[in-house]
Order: structure tokens, then C-alpha cells, then sequence
């Protein structure tokens, strides 16, 4: 059950960086949706971009971002087999 949980949200916080990076080339910095999204995405991506500032105009926190998320997600997952 707690496996289960854990892995819902691992997949539910990858789903967000990557909807709010999608959102980011369609909608406006200020729409209500984007704004809800990057108050739960930017807090995570701030100390990326201060290690890894964008480059060429290009910014690859957030795929940093889904990367160490799936990195602590497995971690978690292999810690709580263990266990149970």
C-alpha cells in the first residue's frame, strides 16, 4: 500500500514538471492554471537553475528536475522493498 502510494506520487510530481514545462510554450505566465503550477514546480526548480543556469536561452532544470524525481522515486521504492 505505502509502495503503491509513493510511486502514485513520484508519477503524479513527473506528470506536473512536465505539464507546466508544456503549459509554459502555450499559455500565459499569468493564467490561473499556470500560476497553480509553478507555485508546486518553481519552489523545486529554483535550486537547480542556481547550479544549472539556462543556457543559449534554453533552461533543462525541469528535465534535471524529472530526472532526480525519478532517481529518489526508485531509491524509495528499493528502500520500502526492502523493508516490506
Amino acid at each position: 500500500m505505502l509502495l503503491a502510494t509513493v510511486q502514485l506520487i513520484i508519477s503524479g510530481l513527473t506528470l506536473v514538471v512536465f505539464v507546466d514545462v508544456i503549459l509554459s510554450f502555450v499559455l500565459s505566465p499569468f493564467h490561473p492554471v499556470r500560476r497553480a503550477l509553478d507555485s508546486v514546480v518553481e519552489p523545486m526548480l529554483a535550486p537547480i537553475r542556481r547550479v544549472l543556469p539556462p543556457a543559449g536561452g534554453l533552461d533543462f532544470s525541469p528535465a534535471v528536475l524529472m530526472i532526480l524525481i525519478q532517481i529518489i522515486g526508485r531509491l524509495l521504492v528499493s528502500l520500502l522493498g526492502q523493508l516490506g
